[in-house]
């Protein structure tokens, strides 16, 4: 699909992405689909939570609630959320949206 669904500000490092005359640079669908679950899991503060747990059960809790969040974004298709840990600060997601096709993301907690 072609169509400018979803468009914002590009964010990379907690940053907006600048141009090089300065201007904010724009993203669109599924970066923004990416975009969005990623600050959806920083501001919902599951994250500090996952930081703070040592519990593997407790861990794995905060784990099927951050999928639960990503599935509540009706963009995202129920079912398809993967969240695997590469680290205790870093997490990699993917999932699958209704327009287009699989999504991921790299969470840096």
């Amino acid at each position: 699909m072609s169509d400018l669904l979803y468009i914002d500000l590009l964010i990379e490092g907690r940053s907006f992405v600048l141009n090089p005359g300065n201007e904010p640079v724009l993203c669109n669908n599924s970066q923004s689909i990416g975009q969005d679950i990623i600050h959806a899991i920083l501001e919902s503060g599951l994250a500090t939570e996952l930081v703070a747990e040592r519990s593997p059960t407790m861990r794995a809790d905060i784990l099927t609630r951050l999928e639960l969040l990503i599935e509540s974004d009706e963009r995202i298709e129920p079912g398809t959320v993967v969240i695997s840990e590469e680290s205790l600060k870093r997490l990699w997601i993917t999932a699958g949206t209704w327009d287009f096709g699989g999504v991921s993301a790299r969470v840096d907690l």
